[in-house]
C-alpha cells in the first residue's frame, strides 16, 4: 500500500532532522545570509561566499570581506582582459568610433583593477599591523573600493549610449555590472566588519 501524504511528510521531516549533511549545510546558508544582510545585491553576495562556508569552521566577518574582495578583483580582471579583446577587434576593423568607446571604458576598468588591488593588499596589512593604524587602513580601502565604483560606472555610462551597439555591447556591460555588484557589496561586508572591530576594540572612527 502506497504510502499516506502524512507519511511522506513524516519520512521527510524525520531525514531531514538526523542528517547532519544537512543540518550543516543549513547552518551555513543561514549564516551567510546573515552576514549578506547589509548587501544591495543578496543574492549576489550568498552565491559568493556561500562555496566557502564550511560546514564545521564558516569565516568570520573579516574573511568573509576579503573573499568579497578577491572575488570581485579576479572578475574586473577577467572583464579587463575581455574589454581589451573586443577593443583590438574594432581596431582590427577599423571600427574607430567603437574602438574609441571600447578604449576609454577599458581604461576606466583597468584604473578599477588597480584600485581594488590595492584595497585587497590593504585589507591583509589590517590584519598584521598593529591597532593603531587600523583607521587608517580602513579609510584607505574604503577610498579605493569607491574610487573602483566610480571608475566601473564611468565605464558603463560610456557605453551606455548609442555610440556602441551589438553583442558586444552586452557582453561588456553585463560583466561590467557584475563587478559594480561585486564591489558594492565587498564595501558593505568591509564596513560592516570595519564597524564590528572598532565597536570591539573601542576604536576611533576616522
Amino acid at each position: 500500500m502506497a504510502p499516506t501524504f502524512t507519511s511522506l511528510v513524516v519520512i521527510f521531516l524525520t531525514i531531514f532532522t538526523l542528517n547532519p549533511r544537512v543540518k550543516c549545510a543549513s547552518r551555513a546558508r543561514a549564516y551567510v545570509e546573515h552576514q549578506c544582510r547589509p548587501t544591495l545585491y543578496t543574492n549576489l553576495c550568498i552565491r559568493t561566499l556561500l562555496p566557502f562556508a564550511s560546514k564545521t569552521n564558516a569565516p568570520n566577518p573579516e574573511q568573509l570581506a576579503r573573499i568579497s574582495l578577491t572575488t570581485c578583483l579576479l572578475k574586473a580582471q577577467f572583464t579587463k582582459a575581455y574589454v581589451n579583446m573586443v577593443a583590438k577587434e574594432f581596431n582590427k576593423t577599423k571600427n574607430a568610433r567603437y574602438y574609441e568607446v571600447v578604449t576609454d571604458c577599458l581604461t576606466q576598468i583597468n584604473d578599477g583593477v588597480n584600485q581594488i588591488t590595492q584595497s585587497v593588499k590593504e585589507q591583509k596589512r589590517m590584519v598584521h599591523d598593529e591597532e593603531k593604524y587600523f583607521s587608517w587602513h580602513e579609510s584607505n580601502v574604503q577610498t579605493w573600493v569607491s574610487t573602483a565604483l566610480t571608475d566601473v560606472t564611468a565605464c558603463l555610462d560610456r557605453i551606455s549610449d548609442k555610440a556602441i551597439g551589438g553583442k558586444e555591447k552586452g557582453m561588456i556591460k553585463a560583466r561590467v555590472l557584475n563587478v559594480k555588484h561585486l564591489a558594492s557589496n565587498a564595501l558593505a561586508l568591509f564596513n560592516r566588519f570595519a564597524t564590528r572591530h572598532r565597536g570591539s576594540r573601542r576604536i576611533k572612527t576616522p
